[in-house]
């Protein structure tokens, strides 16, 4: 099963094409942009309190058969957060301090 590559930041909404490098994601796939992991989350996930890391990227050549950007097209939905910025705001604050191998 291929991951999703979610097109956008769910905070703010910036594209995240399935070749940025600024692309992070948690360990259930939700997704936000390197500068708003670092600058307004804390590097906690707003929706599961976890980590992040480095989205991978997807080849966009066909390596080897049927494995590319091309035959497992990423997503093209749009994920917002469900949460207002103020609930996000307390919910990083509560547990940023926390590693996230502890949490």
């Amino acid at each position: 099963m291929a991951l999703q590559l979610r097109p956008n930041c769910e905070y703010c909404d910036r594209d995240l094409p399935p070749n940025a490098v600024e692309a992070r994601i948690c360990s259930y796939e939700c997704t936000f942009c390197a500068d708003c992991v670092e600058t307004k989350l804390s590097n906690v996930c707003p929706n599961c309190g976890g980590g992040f890391a480095p989205r991978p990227i997807r080849p966009a050549q066909e390596w080897r058969p049927g494995v590319c950007a091309v035959k497992q097209a990423p997503s093209d939905k749009r994920v917002h957060l469900k949460y207002t910025l103020e609930e996000v705001a307390a919910h990083c604050a509560r547990i940023r301090d926390v590693p996230p191998e502890r949490r």
